[in-house]
């Protein structure tokens, strides 16, 4: 009997979940959604912030699509490595410590992602298979 490999799949599923929340946190800073930052709404424009939220909305976006998604992930995963350094490490070494976890484990899915591309249920996928 044959068994059928699911990784492939499963890392689909994991982009598409991931891809969505990504994004989430781009539409927090850009339309201060979900209670926006801390409750004061959208980032202003050009802010760091702002700028970090087209990233995190337009990347997001594509990670849940499965577009481009080896250079995009790369992309992502610098944003989130700048980011642990730039608004975590002040407040302490380690990850529970500086509220910093959510950035490194975005950070290191985007880094399994662009090593390993968005599997068989994507865009990227769709057009390798014509």
């Amino acid at each position: 009997m044959q068994r059928m490999d699911w990784t492939g799949y499963v890392r689909s599923v994991v982009r598409i979940v991931v891809g969505l929340l990504f994004s989430m946190h781009g539409w927090q800073k850009l339309f201060g959604l979900f209670g926006g930052m801390g409750g004061h709404g959208p980032s202003p424009m050009w802010s760091q912030s702002w700028v970090a939220g087209v990233i995190e909305t337009v990347g997001g976006a594509m990670i849940l699509a499965g577009l481009f998604t080896r250079p995009v992930a790369f992309v992502l995963c610098g944003e989130m490595a700048v980011a642990y350094f730039q608004k975590h490490l002040s407040r302490g070494f380690w990850p529970l410590q500086n509220s910093g976890e959510t950035a490194v484990l975005f950070c290191f899915i985007f880094l399994y992602l662009c090593a390993a591309g968005g599997g068989p249920l994507s865009l990227d996928g769709m057009v390798r298979r014509k």
